[in-house]
């Protein structure tokens, strides 16, 4: 949610903010709310005011014996007017709270505008593998070593689904591990969330109204909205950033860090293309997701944090990406700045996306209303930031791309072998 005094104060440097990310905004008709609402608060409050002195002399009067009933007549007058002001506020508080609420986050001024033609790299880690054999895709290569089972992924759930088996699943579940292991390691609050959030979780997250439909919604038979209904998480971060709403933090504990396991579950709306076959683009994935909620003092060292963490994970793991700062229009609604690691996947000559590090500034925290308290008791709006470590569903085909061999086996990185029973090779 964007600062409504800001909007106020300073329009033209929020909607042009918001035209980076390809958001044109017109504020004249919010900005006549917002002089109105004013205005009316002004005249209730002196109504207010007015019958409360009123009030108070009417036991006076009876004491001396005065007439008071003209008076009660015109407080019963006054009281009126009072209800039909309050219920004009309201309907202004409405109309004003659903406008702000579509809007999208602000970025940050250092990002360029437009989509991901102006994305731009900032680190490349490693070399491209060269192999002195043909190469064959993931597809092929974890049917033939029976790690992922495709046709019974469709056959149990449909197009968009795929099913671990023996060592497949046990990669899977070391990749897990090892993400897991690593960020206990780096202090993080290990969280296991419910699967199912409601309504207020994505209006908090940002993602709710404007995509609200693209998420898996929990029919509910007695709600009659789907604000009485829950959903299936799309990521942690929708958990994470909410865990707190409503409530006022210590500065002291500030930061914060969490990270989550959970798989994901995402409508992911539009046909698939031809090289997003196999893991490279589905309905329901595994991800560790980080979260943190600091100071807004903190907040870039914060996100420099999670970058490093992300991109630490991908290289210990030994493969070849890189990391991207995403455009503002390319950036997710709710965020102010993301940069992008992205692995390379051989068989399709390109880089896919693994993870997304985003601030959100106090954008979530307003939504939600998480603030903290320091120590000069003034209280204000923490930041949020996230971070992906990792999504297995684009590692794990990149792993078993980049580290394939000749013979058709695939070696297995060194940081999981633990997690493998000491196993090297999947063969």
């Amino acid at each position: 949610m964007l600062d409504i005094k800001l909007i106020s104060e300073n329009p033209k440097y929020v909607s042009d903010a918001l035209a980076k990310k390809g958001c044109n905004v017109d504020f004249t008709e919010l900005l006549d709310w917002v002089a109105e609402r004013k205005k009316l608060l002004q005249e209730v409050e002196q109504d207010k005011a007015q019958r409360n002195k009123v009030s108070a002399e009417i036991p006076k009067l009876k004491k001396q014996g005065l007439p008071v009933d003209d008076i009660f007549a015109e407080m019963r007058t006054l009281g009126d007017k009072i209800a039909a002001t309050d219920e004009q506020v309201n309907a202004l508080n409405d109309k004003i709270f659903n406008f702000v609420a579509k809007l999208p986050n602000i970025p940050d001024d250092d990002l360029l505008p437009g989509e991901k033609e102006n994305n731009r790299v900032v680190k490349v880690f490693g070399e491209k593998p060269d192999f002195k054999f043909e190469p064959k895709n993931h597809v092929d290569l974890c049917t033939s070593l029976n790690l992922i089972d495709y046709e019974r992924g469709v056959k149990l759930s449909g197009g968009g689904y795929w099913l671990y088996r023996g060592d497949g699943a046990r990669l899977e579940w070391a990749l897990l591990n090892f993400f897991i292991s690593e960020h206990l390691k780096d202090g993080y609050t290990f969280i296991l969330p419910p699967h199912m959030l409601g309504y207020n979780c994505g209006f908090g997250a940002g993602q709710f109204p404007k995509f609200a439909d693209e998420v898996y919604w929990v029919e509910d038979e007695d709600a009659e909205d789907k604000k009485k209904q829950r959903f299936m998480l799309p990521t942690a971060e929708t958990a994470l950033v909410n865990m707190y709403a409503g409530e006022i933090i210590d500065e002291s504990k500030l930061p914060m860090k969490f990270f989550a396991y959970t798989p994901c579950y995402r409508k992911e709306a539009g046909s698939y293309r031809a090289e997003e076959r196999g893991m490279i683009r589905g309905h329901q994935f595994n991800k560790v997701e980080m979260v943190q909620y600091t100071h807004p003092d903190h907040s870039k060292e914060a996100f420099e944090e999670l970058v490093g963490k992300a991109c630490s994970l991908m290289e210990k793991l030994g493969l070849h990406f890189r990391l991207s700062k995403l455009a503002a229009g390319d950036c997710s609604a709710s965020m102010a700045r993301t940069y992008d690691i992205e692995v390379w996947i051989p068989s399709m000559g390109i880089y896919k996306e693994v993870s997304s590090v985003s601030n959100a500034n106090d954008y979530q925290a307003r939504r939600n209303n998480t603030r903290f308290k320091g120590a000069d008791k003034k209280t204000g709006y923490v930041h949020t930031l996230n971070g992906s470590g990792l999504a297995t569903s684009r590692v794990f085909p990149a792993l078993i791309e980049q580290f394939q061999n000749a013979d058709g086996s695939v070696t297995i990185p060194e940081v999981l072998r633990p997690f493998m029973g000491g196993q090297e090779v999947l063969k």
